[in-house]
């Protein structure tokens, strides 16, 4: 796609919907809103300019035009719903103080005026995200990654894995996935674990066999590039801090329906269906995509040489683990005591005095300061869509068009649409902020709805989906352009565990949520 073009479709976007009349019911300040959010959306998925400076630069106009009030309008309330289960009635209250919807602001005192936009409030609002624990979580999460590969522990943890379990072409399939679960719970960067520490790795392994990507990649190649994509992608699902979207989606949860998920929660929620999914999945490629190698005896012996050059664990390599197994242990059991973006700020504190990292390391980190500027300008935009009003007047639309479903089909609906638009995003991080907060406050307005459960399956399937199309996150990009995989198969296959997984993910996620949170 041309440079020129991907400039002018989010311009050309941005002002038609700017100059067409706001539909019945919206305020023609929340239309131009939402016509600069689209522009802002549109460059996060063409990428005229880098994510970041995009965000930047529609914050930075819509603070400029005063576009944002600084009080949040109040929250509709649904009509009753007709479900095909049960016959009509009124809708009940919130069954708890977590699932009710934002609390409307507080009506001025009579003879007071209301609040007026003033450049303060507004730069205030487009600073806000910076101020969201959840950023600086994801921002810390990078900086451990740095950690991995300077310390060489991801390398060697890998490494040992193959050399264990890499006999069989099967075997080295498990490996290839046991590399990147072992690295999940605290690298939030599936292109970290997958593009920057698993796949340098295994695209040393084909070539042992003769596979390479213009001499029989089907030998073994397609095979482990496929491994690797998918298992990160069950791993992303699997942990709150295995995928920086999923801490966007928190936050996002947070702010408009009140509700904290925690790591365990969130854990225990994915557990059965990643489990399986996990362990199902090289199997399945071996299966569905086989490749013609079936041993590997050379693999186990490569990795100890790559072993044997290492040498033993370095005072870093045990440094590092020790820090981020504190990390784990405190983000599992230590959520009542303290706050988890806390924990990672102390522990990324003490990595520079035990010189795992320096603090030049830190500054020169350009991945972790993009994702803070990144998710800093996105968690404002989302916020501000809810502020103009134009998600309340969305998800009343939504909700009312979905009343006459039943509750367990109406989020196997919600879910499955949220799914496959994908299909229109190469950025996840894109499409959490466009489209999660209107089919979450959709669904808050649907009386009977079990919210914490919907939200959790959500939230989970953000991981999963970068198994559907080559551009989903950056590791698909990464494997599909390694030569290894033919176009053909990557859409065929992307099809066809994306749809398994879906339906594993629905199947075993919503009984196991029911339990946990009804």
């Amino acid at each position: 796609m041309k440079t020129s073009f991907k400039f002018l479709l989010p311009l050309l976007v941005g002002l038609i919907l700017w100059f067409l009349p706001a539909p019945q019911g919206l305020s023609s300040n929340a239309w131009e809103y939402f016509a600069i959010f689209m522009a802002v959306i549109l460059g996060l998925i063409l990428e005229p300019l880098p994510p970041p400076v995009c965000g930047l630069l529609g914050v930075g106009l819509i603070a400029s035009l005063m576009l944002v009030p600084p009080t949040a309008p109040t929250m509709p309330q649904a009509k009753p719903a007709v479900t095909a289960s049960a016959p009509a009635q009124a809708a009940p209250p919130p069954p708890a103080a977590t699932q009710a919807p934002p609390a409307a602001p507080a009506a001025p005192a009579p003879g007071t005026a209301p609040a007026k936009n003033t450049p303060t409030s507004q730069i205030k609002w487009a600073l806000s995200g910076f101020a969201d624990p959840t950023v600086w979580l994801v921002f810390a999460a990078f900086i451990f990654a740095q950690g991995y590969e300077k310390t060489g522990l991801g390398r060697r943890i890998a490494l040992l894995l193959l050399r264990l379990m890499g006999r069989s072409t099967l075997g080295l399939g498990y490996a290839v996935a046991m590399s990147d679960l072992c690295l999940a719970p605290f690298l939030p960067s599936n292109t970290a674990r997958c593009g920057g520490t698993i796949y340098p790795i295994i695209r040393n392994i084909p070539p042992l066999f003769g596979s390479t990507p213009d001499n029989d990649p089907r030998k073994i190649g397609s095979y482990l590039m496929w491994v690797a994509l998918a298992s990160t992608c069950v791993t992303s699902a699997a942990f709150l801090t295995s995928f920086a979207p999923n801490f966007l989606a928190v936050s996002l949860v947070q702010k408009i329906a009140n509700i904290d998920i925690s790591w365990t929660q969130w854990f225990l929620a994915m557990l059965p269906a990643c489990a399986v999914l996990f362990l199902a999945t090289p199997y399945l490629i071996y299966r569905i995509y086989p490749p013609t190698q079936k041993s590997s005896p050379e693999a186990p012996v490569w990795a100890a040489k790559e072993l044997a050059a290492l040498g033993p664990m370095s005072r870093g390599e045990m440094t590092m683990a020790v820090l981020a197994m504190c990390a784990l242990l405190f983000w599992i059991f230590g959520g009542k005591l303290v706050n988890a973006t806390t924990v990672a700020l102390v522990v990324v504190g003490l990595m520079i005095p035990f010189k795992v990292v320096t603090w030049d390391d830190l500054l020169g980190n350009k991945p972790a300061w993009n994702i803070l500027f990144w998710y800093g300008t996105l968690m404002a935009v989302a916020d501000g869509l809810y502020k103009v009003g134009f998600l309340n007047w969305f998800c009343t639309n939504m909700a009312n068009a979905f009343s006459g479903f039943a509750t367990v089909t109406m989020i196997l609906l919600l879910v499955t649409i949220f799914w496959y638009a994908s299909f229109f995003f190469a950025s996840i991080t894109a499409l959490t902020t466009a489209l999660f907060p209107p089919f979450l406050m959709a669904a808050m307005l649907v009386p009977g709805l079990p919210l914490k459960m919907f939200i959790l399956l959500m939230c989970g399937s953000l991981g999963l989906r970068g198994i559907l199309t080559p551009y989903a996150v950056t590791p698909a990009i990464i494997i599909y352009g390694s030569g290894y995989i033919a176009t053909s198969d990557h859409w065929r296959l992307g099809f066809i565990f994306s749809t398994l997984y879906l339906i594993v993910f629905l199947a075993l996620g919503i009984p196991t949520m029911s339990m946990l949170f009804d």
